[in-house]
């Protein structure tokens, strides 16, 4: 599953980053690394972008950036 499949009210666990070009060495930087804990926030209406929080900061991204993240979904709130 994506970062972009994300569910409304979610929490999830970053598994990877697909890619090895600028885009997916930026996200890593931005700290979606396997393992960090990322929470739904919001996302923008008409498939606008994606608003998560991780690492104490709120980031948005674009849904193709959000599609490069592969996640796991937690149950009840635990990863």
């Amino acid at each position: 599953m994506s970062l972009a499949d994300l569910p409304r009210v979610g929490l999830a666990r970053v598994l990877s980053v697909e890619g090895e070009d600028a885009v997916s060495q930026r996200l890593r930087e931005l700290g979606f690394t396997a393992g960090t804990e990322v929470d739904y926030v919001r996302r923008a209406p008409f498939g606008g972008p994606l608003v998560v929080q991780l690492r104490g900061y709120q980031l948005a991204l674009r849904p193709a950036e959000a599609r490069r993240i592969r996640i796991e979904t937690t149950v009840g709130g635990r990863v």
